[in-house]
């Protein structure tokens, strides 16, 4: 059963910052809730968690409906971005605090908090304090806090974002083994999509307050339902170009490239009449050299040993981001032709919507 949201909504004053938002989160999964700031996302996660009031709507956690229900009696546990954790509290302390809130027997708690520090990997820190800590260290005290707590589902808003970029990477493999060995249903908030890329059985993209799609990672980055979520989804993100369509055989639309004097094909079943203005969706690594390509002349290089990326500058004076791997020659300040396959051409309308 999971997490059910249906037709969900949340209003501030006159403004509304969540609109009509329903989806299912199945039980043991980790989700991921992405998009820009000011999506709403954070809002959402804090509505799940009881800690805002719904608008409209209901929410449900493993059938029961808690949208009245106060955040306690959830089930559900919290992670911040700030740790928030009592400094003048060791490790051991921290992480049994709401345990004897509850007056849990000492041995249980004793039990509880040992096992949540042997799945951290925090057995030798339980006699420090915080300040003693290194911020990836503190930030599993957080989680280890949760734990002890046998939610049955963790919020996560945010929790890497006060880390450095390896410790980050190094907690969100941690947080990922987390979930395999507890196999609770995981809600994880982040304005970062190679987080959510990494750590998510299914990503939900939030625009404006709104639920743009859904699925597992690699179907929203194969085939994303518009240009927001083929643009936001995928580092570095899609390049677009301006088209107009040109003509169609069968399944395969022939569009014109605006400014760039060539053609590029693209598989679309989908009605789109000749002379309609398109918008074509190329990710970095589909485009590659070949003689009858547009051109674009390579303005900076980032080499990274394996693969390499290629910053140019197309003729109508937008930038492109190409994807080569192997290449060892420089190809910095020379003009390069290049294409796609057709079946790696995403289109979208004028409106953003994609055409299929």
């Amino acid at each position: 059963m999971g997490i059910t949201l249906r037709n969900v909504s949340k209003n501030f004053g006159p403004v509304g910052v969540i609109h009509d938002v329903s989806m299912d989160i199945p039980t043991g999964d980790f989700a991921v809730f992405v998009g820009p700031s000011g999506c709403g996302k954070s809002t959402l996660l804090r509505m799940i968690a009881g800690l805002e009031d719904t608008s409209g709507g209901t929410i449900s956690i493993e059938g029961r409906d808690v949208t009245d229900v106060e955040p306690a009696k959830r089930g559900v546990a919290m992670v911040f971005q700030s740790y928030a954790l009592y400094p003048h509290l060791t490790v051991y302390e921290n992480m049994a605090f709401s345990l004897r809130l509850k007056k849990t027997p000492k041995p249980k708690i004793d039990e509880m908090v040992h096992q949540a520090a042997r799945i951290l990997h925090l057995e030798e820190q339980l006699k420090k304090r915080p300040s003693e800590l290194s911020g990836g260290q503190r930030q599993r005290v957080a989680i280890g806090r949760a734990i002890v707590r046998q939610p049955k589902v963790f919020l996560f808003d945010e929790p890497l974002s006060n880390l450095d970029a390896e410790l980050r990477v190094q907690m969100r493999i941690e947080l990922a083994r987390l979930h395999k060995q507890i196999g609770a249903t995981m809600i994880y908030v982040t304005h970062d999509q190679v987080e959510a890329m990494t750590l998510a059985d299914h990503i939900f993209v939030l625009k404006g307050g709104r639920l743009q799609q859904a699925g597992r990672p690699l179907r929203l980055y194969d085939d994303p339902d518009n240009q927001f979520v083929g643009g936001f989804i995928g580092s570095p993100a899609m390049n677009f170009l301006d088209g107009v369509v040109a003509g169609r055989a069968g399944d395969m639309l022939r569009i014109a490239l605006e400014g760039l004097g060539k053609e590029i094909s693209a598989r679309v079943s989908c009605d789109v009449g000749e002379g309609t203005g398109v918008k074509v969706g190329i990710r970095p690594e589909h485009l590659y050299p070949a003689d009858d390509g547009f051109q674009a002349t390579v303005e900076m290089e980032e080499d990274l040993g394996g693969v390499s990326y290629l910053h140019a500058r197309l003729a109508d004076g937008r930038e492109i981001v190409v994807e080569m791997r192997g290449r060892r020659e420089s190809l910095n300040g020379k003009t390069v032709a290049l294409s796609a396959d057709a079946g790696d051409v995403l289109v979208f309308a004028k409106n953003g919507g994609r055409l299929r």
